[in-house]
């Protein structure tokens, strides 16, 4: 049995590996709540969903295509229901600055051949579970009308050395994953309700979705998840020795 004093110093190691392994998991782009809501909800079809007698507590993962009249409509053609653009730009000092947050979305009905139910991705948690569009280049290249937002950072923090965009995009032509909760309408039929945090709105399938919230760096995340898991050992048993040897004297 390891003395007080060393116990401690083998849960303090423990502590800084579980920190560190954190750090890499963060760094990964890992999304693990997303997928682990994503994954774990019991799937039905939207004509299932609106048969049920007893609504389940739990989260539910709906499958469906999307109907929607008045899509959003892009320069390209795209017609789509949530549109989500983020950019920013590096500054000399400071890391990156976002100067657009731009959502925009439409309503629309989630669909088979049994029924179908509204779902509104305004109350989408983020990011959208769909392959991210990311542009690099230099923040002379953006457009026109970033340039005053570009202007007043100049001025205030120096030249940008960098720019990105990353853009999520759901279509009219999806095939969509669409986890909330179930409950009852004000006509008493049942309707697929955003759970807390937000829809999770998948464009792809369980597994290309569960590898997209895996993030980009798997090496990473491996990593991060042994030392989170061997930190947390590392603490229980320095904890417990210490406790131990406290209590033997």
């Amino acid at each position: 049995m390891p003395s007080p004093p060393l116990a401690l110093i083998v849960a303090l190691i423990g502590a800084a590996l579980t920190v560190g392994g954190l750090l890499a998991l963060r760094a990964s782009g890992a999304r693990f709540a997303h997928g682990r809501r994503l994954a774990g909800a019991a799937e039905l079809k939207v004509g299932e969903l609106l048969e049920l007698h007893e609504l389940p507590e739990q989260a539910i993962r709906v499958a469906g295509r999307v109907r929607c009249p008045e899509p959003i409509v892009t320069p390209q053609d795209d017609r789509l229901v949530a549109l989500h653009r983020d950019v920013e730009v590096r500054l000399p000092r400071g890391g990156w600055r976002r100067i657009e947050h731009l959502r925009e979305t439409r309503r629309f009905e989630l669909w088979d051949h049994d029924g179908s139910v509204l779902i509104d991705p305004a109350e989408a948690a983020e990011p959208l579970v769909s392959i991210p569009h990311v542009w690099r280049g230099s923040a002379d290249e953006l457009d026109e009308s970033y340039r005053p937002g570009l202007e007043r950072l100049t001025a205030e923090h120096g030249v940008p050395t960098a720019a990105r965009a990353t853009t999520r995009m759901i279509s009219v032509v999806d095939r969509l994953l669409v986890v909330g909760r179930a409950e009852r309408g004000s006509d008493g039929t049942p309707r697929l309700a955003p759970a807390a945090g937000g829809y999770i709105i998948s464009a792809l399938e369980l597994d290309a979705g569960l590898r997209l919230l895996g993030g980009r760096r798997r090496g990473l995340l491996l990593v991060g998840a042994a030392a989170v898991a061997g930190g947390l050992l590392l603490v229980t048993l320095g904890l417990v020795a210490a406790a131990a040897g406290v209590l033997t004297g």
